[in-house]
This record gives structure tokens, C-alpha cells and sequence, in this order.
């Protein structure tokens, strides 16, 4: 299936600009619907302040979200005036301990999320929450975008990160309307079982179920010579000159519903190319 609705949050007017042309990129390369979601964010924390202050503060803070959010609705409008792609911007203002909520609304009804790296200098703490709510809450595919990265229609080399588990396979099957354009597809497995049924043929149904969906497959056996898995995915990238990675998106929490967990934080904070995830 094809992407027809892709979706985008905007919460930082200094990252919307990159963010918006991979959105934008990404639509028009499967012909979808852009929506552009600008959210400015009430970071204050019910009950911190003093009391009495608390009624003053919080109208201040929302009316300081909401000035951000139409500025940025402003940045996205003039951003797809003449873009060919069919789009919609609209802003709304939600707190921070809420924003996932208001992204997950969004997500259900996207068949793809393009959202900033997460993490980095200059980055707001609720770009996490937004992947999380999109991905956790919303169910939906994420793509996520480095600042520096030159938005790309068609990657033309993918490494997949293949355990076997749930999350990686409902994401690859996510992904197969990116995954039939690429030139190559490398099939990531580390350290596979020496007991199983697969033991003799590690990544070998996945890769026909692939070919079977037009996608062009080459399988990676590789060893775990790194303590983490996500810097051997890395490595492979920088190895095979990869456009994307593809992979499971974990999380985990004894407090929340979902957190994103070590490998997938690892992941979003040192990768220098777009990762396709999926929960």
C-alpha cells in the first residue's frame, strides 16, 4: 500500500523549514496528502510555581504557545505556497505532558509521520514525546529526518535491522512502498541463532518475501564485534554507503505506556541518515 496521507509536527520554527521539505519530498513521491500540524507548546509544569502564580503563569505560557503555533502555521503556509503536493497546515497548543495525545490523534488516521531527529543541540525536550505519541499511541510508521540530511525521494540503498521479532517485520512491511524503489536492500542480521528453524538460512524467508514484492535483497550476516547493536548498524551504513535504515522501534517502562527504549534511543541519536521505525 502505498503512502497517501503523510503527516508532520512542527514545534521549533528553526527546524520546521528541513522538516517540511522532507514531508513535502516524501509526498510527492508517492503522490499523498501533506498535513502540517504546528503545535506550540505550554512547557510550564502545574503546581512548580508559587502560590497564586500559577492562573497568571499558565495564561502567559498559552498565550506564548499560541503565538508560536501560528507563527509557525505561518512559516509552513508560505513554505508550500507553490508546492505541487496537495497540503494542509493548521496549529493548535497543547502542554507538554499532553502533547502525545494530540500528535497520536493525528497519526491514527497517517499512513506515514516525518518528524526531526529527536535529539541534538538546540532540541526541545517534546520532540521525543512526539515521536512517542506517533508511534506508541498512533501506530503509525515514523520517519526521522537529521537536520543536515538532503530530503531524498527514493533511497538508493536500505539497511534493515532484522531480529525476527514483531516490531521488525511490521515495520519492514511499513516501509515496502520505499523499500520496491531502492536499488538495494541489505538484510542486517547479527549474531543469528545457532538453534532454530532459520539457523541454516538466517534472513532467508524475509528476503523472499521481499523479492516477491519487486524489492532487491542481500542478506548481512554480521558479528557482534560492538557492545551495541545500533552501532554495528551504523557501521554497516557508513560500510555500505546506505541511504535509510529500517527497524523495530522498542519501548519500555515500569511508569508509562511507552518510552522509547535503549536500542531505539541509541539509534535516533547518533544516526546521519533518515530511520524508518514502527512499533
Amino acid at each position: 500500500m502505498a503512502f497517501k496521507t503523510v503527516l508532520t509536527v512542527a514545534t521549533d520554527s528553526s527546524l520546521a523549514g528541513s522538516l517540511i521539505d522532507h514531508a513535502e519530498t516524501v509526498a510527492a513521491a508517492t503522490d499523498a496528502h501533506l498535513d502540517v500540524l504546528c503545535l506550540g507548546v505550554d512547557r510550564t509544569q502545574t503546581g512548580y510555581y508559587y502560590a497564586g502564580a500559577n492562573a497568571v503563569v499558565l495564561q502567559e505560557t498559552l498565550e506564548r504557545a499560541t503565538v508560536d503555533a501560528k507563527a509557525l502555521e505561518t512559516q509552513a503556509r508560505a513554505k508550500l505556497a507553490g508546492s505541487q503536493v496537495r497540503w494542509s497546515a493548521e496549529h493548535g497548543v497543547t502542554q507538554l505532558a499532553d502533547i502525545g495525545r494530540h500528535v497520536a490523534s493525528r497519526a491514527r488516521f497517517s499512513d506515514l509521520v516525518v518528524l526531526p531527529k529527536p535529539y541534538g543541540k538546540d532540541h526541545g525536550v517534546e520532540l521525543e514525546p512526539v515521536i512517542e505519541g506517533a508511534m506508541f499511541e498512533g501506530k503509525a510508521p515514523v520517519l526521522v529526518v537529521p537536520d543536515d540530511v538532503s530530503p531524498t525521494t527514493t533511497p538508493k540503498r536500505v539497511v534493515i535491522g532484522w531480529n525476527e521479532g514483531d516490531e521488525a517485520l511490521r515495520t519492514i512491511k511499513a516501509a515496502l512502498p520505499i523499500l520496491t524503489t531502492a536499488d538495494v536492500v541489505h538484510i542486517v542480521v547479527i549474531d543469528p541463532p545457532q538453534h532454530g528453524p532459520n539457523r541454516s538460512d538466517p534472513g532467508g524467508l524475509l528476503s523472499q518475501y521481499l523479492a516477491r514484492h519487486g524489492v532487491k535483497p542481500e542478506i548481512d550476516v554480521l558479528s557482534k564485534t560492538m557492545p551495541r547493536v545500533s552501532d554495528i548498524l551504523l557501521r554497516h551504513v557508513q560500510d555500505v554507503d546506505a541511504d535509510m535504515i529500517v527497524m523495530g522501534a522498542y519501548g519500555h517502562s515500569r511508569f508509562r505506556e511507552a518510552i522509547l527504549g535503549g536500542a531505539t534511543r541509541n539509534m535516533l541519536e547518533q544516526a546521519t541518515v533518515p530511520v524508518f521505525m514502527a512499533h
